[in-house]
């Protein structure tokens, strides 16, 4: 039997800290979640393996340093209101409520949407709200937003994403081609709504697929 807490410290440590992200509330947050829960039986002995591993209807579960790069990234603080488009097994959104305030987890797959709500109810991340549907379009009813994630990539920052972000909220997502390699984009809006970005270097995601991103193959 693998010593998941032994695995998970090792991962922080090596994965983590290792490579920059040393703000203390992100590692203790990634201390908190246990990654083995987050993805099928059949994968656990690799929970904590540096790198993405697949879930149900073709995704995946983010690598990670990757996870860790993004809330850094997205200066996630006490007292914010996340998104995060793209929630799959809710691992990332687990992640990021032992931060944040509140946490919304868009997802476009029905099937994944279900079972990441179910598993955050019973692992008690009582601040995470899953919620079905297109990602690209964000989900107004609960923005402002504080700070956006999208794990998925697409061609361009969707507006609606942009339009949900509060004054001074921080927007991080991979943009580039379909099937190559992206950019991570950090976009930050001004209080008078303009906004500036920053590349953040080169990643390799799923495609973003939506109203404001690809189609469906």
């Amino acid at each position: 039997m693998a010593d998941f807490a032994e695995l998970r410290e090792r991962m922080v440590r090596r994965q983590i800290e290792s490579r920059g992200i040393r703000n203390s509330m992100i590692l203790d947050a990634f201390r908190q979640v246990p990654r083995e829960a987050f993805v099928d039986e059949s994968q656990r002995p690799w929970a904590y393996d540096d790198h993405p591993l697949p879930i149900a209807a073709g995704q995946t579960i983010s690598q990670p340093y990757i996870v860790a790069l993004m809330i850094d990234a997205a200066e996630i603080a006490p007292g914010d209101r996340v998104l995060e488009v793209g929630a799959g097994s809710g691992y990332a959104a687990a992640i990021i409520s032992r931060i944040a305030a509140e946490v919304v987890g868009m997802e476009r797959q029905p099937a994944l949407a279900e079972v990441a709500r179910e598993r955050l109810d019973r692992l008690g991340y009582s601040n995470v709200k899953i919620v079905e549907g297109d990602g690209t379009r964000g989900c107004p009813d609960e923005a402002p937003f504080d700070a956006i994630l999208a794990a998925a990539s697409g061609s361009h920052i969707p507006t609606s994403l942009v339009g949900q972000l509060a004054p001074g909220g921080r927007l991080v997502m991979p943009v580039g081609d379909r099937s190559g390699t992206q950019q991570l984009v950090k976009m930050t809006k001004r209080p008078d709504g303009t906004t500036t970005e920053q590349n953040l270097g080169d990643v390799r995601f799923v495609p973003l697929i939506g109203e404001e991103g690809w189609r469906e193959r």
